[in-house]
């Protein structure tokens, strides 16, 4: 029997539309041929001819879940075809549900092989299938990020949705001290930081120690090639770049930007301010920010033809 990779398993669930282990059996049954899998699976009535999960899905959501005493909390990017269906509240209340049961889940295959939290008869993969028949679009489970404070860290969870879903953040704050991680400042300063990520897109890394070598080597190697620059004697060349370097990585920092609710400190001088207020350290550990359909190549149509194209389906 042929080998049956992930990687096979993953194209046919994204020709068909069809569940991971139900694409799984299909091309064991078929001995790893594509098409056979395909027509097996729509003898089945697993996949349909038309396809909706050939279309493409750049809309959707981004939500979050924090659990009651913020030591565990999860970002995810549930995608559909358009803004209507991202909007509609059956759609709405399926990301939520997701995103609360993503707190038990180690990756999106694992969440989707779940019972549904809202009816354990059923599983995740199994109760999308029926969203997606009854709302007509296809509808993918893009990612998920979960935080959870280890065994002793003191902390907490927290996170922004901006743009009615469209940026997501979620944060992870933490201290030395209990009483500090109680007090409610703490908790304004968690969601003010996860605030500050929404509002910064260039920024990736909570501070410049955390910058890969690599990193700063390629954004030295664009520097040094600048055409302003061809003409500058070698040393003067390279104390410009460094200087030009150092504020690059600066900007790819979430400690060196100005505040946004105070232009006049950082966002590391903030901290400072606040341990200093509250009586212990505080640090801010990582993040991660989502911004809806990223990456995602979105098929331009037009209108006109689009609903021409429906009226001619009927």
């Amino acid at each position: 029997m042929a080998e049956i990779s992930a990687k096979i398993v993953q194209e046919l669930r994204q020709k068909t539309g069809a569940g991971m282990m139900d694409c799984k059996k299909a091309l064991k049954e078929n001995d790893g041929d594509m098409e056979k899998a395909i027509e097996w699976l729509r003898q089945k009535g697993i996949a349909k001819a038309d396809k909706a999960a050939g279309r493409i899905a750049a809309e959707g959501l981004v939500d979050t879940y924090i659990q009651p005493e913020g030591r565990v909390g999860v970002l995810i990017e549930v995608n559909c075809q358009t803004d209507f269906v991202a909007r509609n509240e059956a759609f709405k209340a399926l990301v939520q549900n997701l995103a609360k049961q993503a707190t038990t889940a180690e990756s999106v295959e694992s969440l989707m092989a779940q019972p549904y939290i809202e009816d354990e008869s059923i599983k995740v993969e199994d109760f999308i299938k029926q969203t997606v028949a009854q709302l007509g679009e296809n509808i993918q489970v893009r990612r998920f990020t979960k935080f959870t404070l280890a065994e002793g860290t003191k902390g907490v969870i927290d996170s922004y949705i901006h743009t009615g879903g469209r940026i997501g953040v979620l944060v992870e704050l933490n201290t030395q001290d209990d009483s500090v991680a109680g007090r409610g400042e703490f908790q304004t300063l968690a969601r003010n930081a996860a605030m500050q990520v929404a509002a910064c897109p260039n920024v990736e890394y909570v501070k410049v120690e955390e910058i890969p070598a690599q990193v700063a080597q390629k954004e030295t190697e664009i520097e040094m090639g600048r055409d302003d620059l061809a003409n500058k004697p070698q040393n003067i060349k390279e104390k410009i770049v460094q200087g030009r370097i150092e504020k690059r990585l600066k900007e790819m920092t979430l400690l060196d930007q100005p505040y946004i609710r105070d232009q006049s400190i950082t966002v590391e001088e903030l901290i400072k301010q606040s341990a200093s207020q509250l009586g212990g350290s505080i640090q801010i550990h990582r993040f991660v920010r989502y911004i809806l359909g990223e990456g995602i190549e979105k098929q331009e149509s037009n209108f006109a033809e689009e609903v021409a194209a429906q009226v001619g389906n009927k």
